[in-house]
């Protein structure tokens, strides 16, 4: 069993922050990436940031330069720093991650159940 538990999301003004964590647990072999997505309202879900292993980052450019992956791998912990968050970024964020969960499995991918947040203009 594999489990991602997100937190961190909330409420907060136009131009103000915040930082989502994701723990993943269970019984894992290798985590080959850590991401975030969001998914706001009548819209599809959409690709935040990914960070890897080897801690390669990539980043929507909606968020770039605002937004900020960082991933702790021998804790299997992710983190999103949300800067500058605008109307825009209101969505609910969920966590994922690309794993083996032993050496003979192939690659999956799992996701958290989701975070709210959301931003006042």
């Amino acid at each position: 069993q594999v489990q991602l538990v997100e937190s961190g999301g909330g409420l907060v003004q136009a131009g103000g922050s915040l930082r989502l964590s994701c723990v993943v647990s269970g019984s894992i072999s290798r985590i080959n990436s850590m991401g975030w997505y969001r998914q706001a309202p009548g819209r599809q879900r959409e690709v935040v940031a990914i960070i890897t292993n080897g801690g390669n980052t990539n980043y929507a450019n909606s968020v770039k330069g605002r937004f900020t992956i960082s991933a702790d791998m021998g804790r299997n912990t992710v983190y999103l720093q949300m800067n500058s968050l605008q109307a825009e970024d209101t969505a609910v964020y969920y966590c994922n991650s690309n794993l083996r969960r032993t050496m003979w499995n192939l690659p999956n991918d799992y996701w958290g159940q989701g975070t709210q947040v959301t931003v006042s203009s």
